[in-house]
């Protein structure tokens, strides 16, 4: 913007958090009444109530000094702000057209005099009154209130101080800067708000960078309207916490890197030409252009929410695994909350009995499942006697450890309560888990993730909250015979270059049954997927979706030439199957690939069709990321090269699968 002092709080670290500075961190959540223009017939010419009285809740802040109550406006909910921005504010406006459109509002809604307002920085606070509005510059024209109140971080900040940074300011003050005083008749309330949109806003939404983006006229909906969304998704805890960090630290890293190609620029315009200087700095200026368009990506891929869920949050785990206990000895670790003598002896002759030879082992036992996990070493078991617990941790296995209920999974429950991020985080090269039922609630992440090692799922029932389950790249995961419902996200999340094998399972009620991300990237290896008797039914969008970019389909529109490869990918599964003419599932992968495996060979019936979409989409995935790849080396010289070099083995074994009554179908695909 055209005045520096808009925008001088907008970028620092917390300015995705609710606003920390003083009272916004001491007030208490309030619902508040009617915000503004919240009613279709109020203030439709954003003229005032002619309701008397405040509608509005007051705030005392806190401090040394006693100051007048003050509005509290910083609790507005998230659709009161997204109207206020979108229809009476910003509207259609350009990115260079924002303070003239809020300078055009707060002259409509703002009283140009007559109220008082608590002037509050990082240093000071002082109580102000308020003689004129400047709304082109945003500013509002003040004086010390008479009895004069000043609560000061600095002792020898005086009256006589405060009256000369006033002169050097000239009386004007940042809008977003006052807090205005509660006054009960509701004269006031309008001018309150529209304070409060304008501080929300500079501090929360806009950024230094913005008006040197594309100037068009979609400002609110491209910038406003995901900013504000993942304001509160970050205050409703819908954000995993990591992934709140890295935005801030994103933030303050291109806001750092933007003021130094300002500072750049300004230089450059003041160099001679011809100078080698000038030549040097023109070298880091593009750099640094380029490392804060990089970093912008990145805020925007958070920023959007429907990309920051396909994509996901790639979280790094600091487990470190402890390896082998010092004495070389594994240790079976019991949990029950109580232990009776029946179930000890069922325990001695079904688990803990030691074979003719075996090696001494120590038992221990514990009340809770989650300080036994703590406990584990290389090599340890973990037996879940019947019973309910309820844990406030993450589980962090990073040792190879069984973890394993004793008796059927609804008899043995863990639930997880408090807020958090994941509920099972496997890093061990070979986790097993079985017998167990698990129950997240409040969840930000998945309820299990596999970021690498491999972790073998059986016989479990998944009660999720958010996602269900995430294998990440280079991660094995094995689910056999369980039991997967209730998750907001995909029940399953299978990212590039892992392995991922499903038998037997039943995957339902979630809003995407799989959802298997892009490995079109030249850095991405092709997963490899086996799907065999599994029923995915119910879910609220697709059973199963794919990930790609949209370059994907001009590809495929390309590679359409008649050869016999594409033939095979373009051979039609929609329509009632013909079991006595039908295409042998085997022998459409063999064609498409020449070297599939699969599991076993099954006869076509009504669920064929699900399973032979996936299967084409995946090969036609697959041979479009080996053309590309060929056409790269074709273009580096390298015009005889092996297929397989070029484009990795696929094992897909995609069979026997049921997909019902999935609200957008058996399979589906997102373009990004």
């Amino acid at each position: 913007m055209a005045d520096g002092s808009l925008t001088g709080g907008g970028l620092e670290a917390a300015a995705m958090a609710p606003e920390r500075t003083g009272w916004a961190a001491e007030q208490e959540p309030a619902s508040l009444e009617k915000g503004l223009f919240q009613d279709e017939e109020s203030c439709s010419d954003c003229s005032y109530r002619d309701k008397p009285g405040s509608s509005l809740q007051s705030f005392m802040p806190e401090g040394k000094t006693f100051f007048p109550e003050i509005f509290q406006t910083n609790q507005l909910l998230f659709y009161e702000r997204f109207r206020a921005y979108q229809d009476y504010i910003l509207a259609d406006c350009k990115a260079s057209e924002v303070q003239e459109f809020t300078a055009e509002f707060l002259e409509k809604v703002l009283e140009p005099s007559g109220w008082r307002a608590v002037w509050h920085t990082n240093v000071f606070k002082v109580l102000v009154e308020a003689t004129d509005v400047d709304f082109a510059a945003l500013k509002a024209v003040v004086r010390l209130a008479e009895p004069y109140l000043c609560d000061s971080q600095v002792s020898t900040f005086t009256m006589e101080c405060m009256k000369e940074l006033l002169d050097l300011k000239e009386h004007r003050l940042p809008l977003q800067e006052l807090w205005v005083v509660f006054d009960d008749s509701g004269v006031f309330d309008q001018t309150a708000l529209a304070i409060e949109h304008v501080r929300f806003f500079y501090h929360n939404i806009w950024r230094s960078w913005d008006e040197e983006e594309e100037d068009e006229y979609d400002y609110f909906v491209r910038c406003v309207e995901p900013r504000l969304r993942l304001h509160y998704d970050i205050l409703e805890d819908r954000v995993p916490s990591g992934l709140v960090v890295d935005y801030r630290n994103l933030l303050s890293q291109c806001e750092e890197s933007y003021r130094k190609f300002l500072n750049l620029r300004s230089s450059l315009s003041n160099c001679n030409s011809d100078s080698e200087q000038e030549n040097i700095s023109m070298v880091e200026g593009l750099k640094l252009y380029s490392e804060m368009e990089q970093l912008k990506q990145k805020l925007k891929l958070i920023e959007n929410p429907l990309l920051r869920y396909v994509f996901g949050y790639q979280k790094n785990s600091n487990i470190q695994a402890k390896g082998v206990r010092p004495s070389g000895q594994k240790i079976t670790h019991v949990v029950s909350s109580t232990m009776v003598a029946g179930l000890l002896r069922s325990l001695l002759t079904d688990r803990l009995c030691q074979e003719p030879g075996e090696e001494e082992r120590e038992i221990q036992f514990h009340s809770d499942p989650l300080s036994a996990i703590n406990a584990c070493f290389e090599g340890d078991t973990v037996i879940v006697c019947p019973g309910h617990y309820v844990v406030h941790g993450t589980f962090s296995i990073a040792d190879s450890i069984e973890l394993e209920g004793y008796g059927l999974p609804d008899d043995i429950v863990i639930e997880k309560r408090g807020k958090g991020d994941t509920f099972v985080d496997c890093t061990g090269a070979d986790i097993k888990i079985s017998g167990i039922k698990f129950v997240q609630h409040d969840a930000v992440e998945g309820i299990l993730i596999v970021h690498r090692g491999k972790t073998t799922l059986e016989n479990c029932v998944l009660q999720c909250e958010t996602t269900g389950v995430t294998v990440r790249t280079s991660a094995e995961f094995l689910m056999k015979n369980s039991d997967l419902y209730g998750a907001k996200g995909a029940g399953i999340e299978i990212y590039p270059g892992s392995q991922c094998t499903l038998s037997d399972n039943g995957i339902h009620h979630c809003k995407e049954g799989i959802l298997i991300k892009d490995f079109l990237d030249e850095h991405y290896d092709i997963p490899k997927i086996s799907m065999v008797n599994n029923i995915i039914h119910n879910n609220e969008g697709y059973g199963v979706v794919l990930v790609k970019p949209t370059i994907f389909s001009d590809l495929q529109e390309n590679a359409e030439d008649g050869t016999e490869e594409n033939k095979a990918l373009k051979i039609q599964t929609s329509g009632e199957p013909d079991v006595t003419e039908g295409v042998d599932l085997e022998e459409l992968m063999q064609c498409a690939t020449g070297k599939m495996e699969l599991y076993a060979r099954t006869d076509l019936s009504e669920q064929v069709e699900g399973n032979c979409e996936i299967v084409n989409e995946l090969i036609a995935a697959s041979t479009q990321k080996g053309q590309m790849k060929k056409k790269r080396l074709s273009e580096l010289g390298i015009t005889q090269a092996d297929d397989n070099l070029m484009s990795q083995e696929m094992f897909v074994g995609i069979v026997g699968n049921q997909f019902k009554w999935n609200g957008k179908g058996s399979f589906g695909t997102f373009l990004f």
